[in-house]
């Protein structure tokens, strides 16, 4: 007789006992997460919001200058630098002549001959015996050859990553150094756009190599100039830089006053966006501005409206239909049927990609650096610029203006209206981004 086979116990069904303090610290987390991401967002939107016109642009530029903290100093010189075939040449010739230190910082370094060059260059100088420290940004300079760094840091060069990938750092990695900047034996320096790749060499003659702008500087700005370097190398190094070895004392060089502001996202409004809006909020007789990214927000664009009604000759120049961002060129037309409206000048230049960051405010103070004019730049990134008050250094952008005019197109407010429905789509949905741009 068959017998019936023995069921296997049951398990018994899992359970998980909530306690009301396990819930109440979950709430707590979601709670703090939602108050993090709530106070984020109003760091965000912290924008200065400035009433037009606020000073004469001459008369207070020096009160102006120090509360974005960027005291205004006498008896400097400034040689404005044209593209690569102006930028380059001095560059190299003063790292070779440099006997203590040579301080980069760049976002980008990329491939090509001109980064070859450098490399070696630096290598050299490091082999004799020259401190040489190169901040490179983890991001923008992923592109560089490995194995080329490797060669430097062999030599001697001490390279330091700028916030790389880690998850110890995730929150650290929207936040990019976007600075330009080379000190030379703490008595020379540069503030450019220029990337260290192919594409910034040349004079601008086509699509393959860019349009930008530096200054090579000489006198008791460097010194600003140096601490700007020294910040963020401290904060990725933990070696602090100082001393009149790489502080010296620096006699007049020339007649430029200047002033080197630079900002990180460390929580309110950024200087260099207080330092844009008081410039354009007070400027009298003209505003002449290239830009590569140029994305700005309701009050940038009520001061430029409002700059034209008091007289000022307000134009842009931006990149035409070379760009190395459709993306950010699309969510900059947010705003161009009401610009032109209101009787701004609005140019596209059709060669190349405009890459410098220039500014120039009724003939006299100019502004040259990494600084765009979108929320990326004046938010999130850290960025250098240098402020030059001198008649001569402006009249120089202005004749580069000029010149770029050439290459370039004006849009119209009827041609802009008439734009295609695909164009005015992609514009929208392209500016629901703009934070991060």
């Amino acid at each position: 007789m068959a017998t019936k086979k023995a069921r296997a116990p049951r398990r018994p069904a899992r359970t998980v006992e909530v306690t009301y303090w396990s819930v109440a610290l979950y709430l707590f987390v979601l709670l703090a997460l939602g108050l993090l991401l709530w106070s984020a967002r109003r760091e965000h939107d912290s924008h200065v919001k400035v009433v037009p016109p606020v000073v004469d642009f001459r008369q207070d530029l020096p009160s102006i200058a120090n509360l974005t903290g960027s005291p205004i100093l006498d008896g400097n010189r400034a040689e404005v630098l044209q593209n690569g075939d102006e930028f380059f040449p001095p560059l190299f010739r003063d790292v070779e002549a440099a006997t203590k230190s040579i301080h980069v910082e760049t976002y980008v370094w990329w491939k090509g001959e001109i980064c070859d060059r450098l490399a070696a260059l630096l290598a050299k100088k490091a082999r004799q015996g020259v401190e040489v420290r190169l901040t490179l940004d983890a991001v923008g300079s992923n592109k560089g050859k490995n194995q080329l760094f490797r060669d430097m840091q062999k030599a001697g060069v001490k390279i330091a990553w700028f916030h790389p990938f880690r998850l110890a750092d995730l929150g650290l990695v929207n936040n990019r150094t976007h600075r330009k900047i080379a000190v030379l034996d703490g008595r020379i320096g540069y503030v450019f756009g220029h990337g260290i790749a192919e594409e910034w060499t040349g004079h601008g003659q086509d699509a393959t190599h860019w349009r930008d702008t530096g200054v090579r500087l000489e006198g008791p700005v460097v010194n600003a100039l140096q601490g700007v370097f020294a910040e963020n190398w401290v904060d990725t190094t933990a070696e602090v830089i100082a001393g009149l070895k790489y502080f010296p004392r620096l006699p007049a060089a020339g007649t430029v006053r200047a002033h080197v502001i630079a900002s990180s996202p460390q929580g309110g409004v950024s200087k260099l966006e207080l330092l844009l809006k008081l410039a354009i909020a007070s400027a009298q007789e003209e505003l002449l501005i290239q830009n590569p990214y140029f994305i700005p927000d309701e009050e940038l664009v009520a001061l430029l409206e409002a700059a034209v009604k008091r007289g000022v000759a307000v134009r842009i120049m931006l990149p035409g239909p070379v760009t190395d961002s459709s993306v950010v060129r699309h969510a900059g037309h947010r705003f161009f049927e009401e610009l032109l409206g209101h009787g701004i000048h609005i140019y596209e230049n059709q060669r190349t990609l405009l890459h410098q960051k220039t500014m120039v405010v009724d003939g006299e103070w100019s502004l040259i650096g990494s600084t765009n004019l979108d929320d990326r730049s004046l938010d999130i990134n850290d960025e250098a610029s240098v402020g030059l008050i001198d008649k001569q250094v402006a009249a120089r952008l202005t004749q580069a203006f000029r010149d770029d005019l050439a290459s370039s197109k004006e849009l119209t407010l009827a041609g802009w209206r008439g734009r295609g429905l695909w164009h005015r789509t992609v514009d929208r949905f392209s500016y629901t981004i703009n934070e991060q741009l």
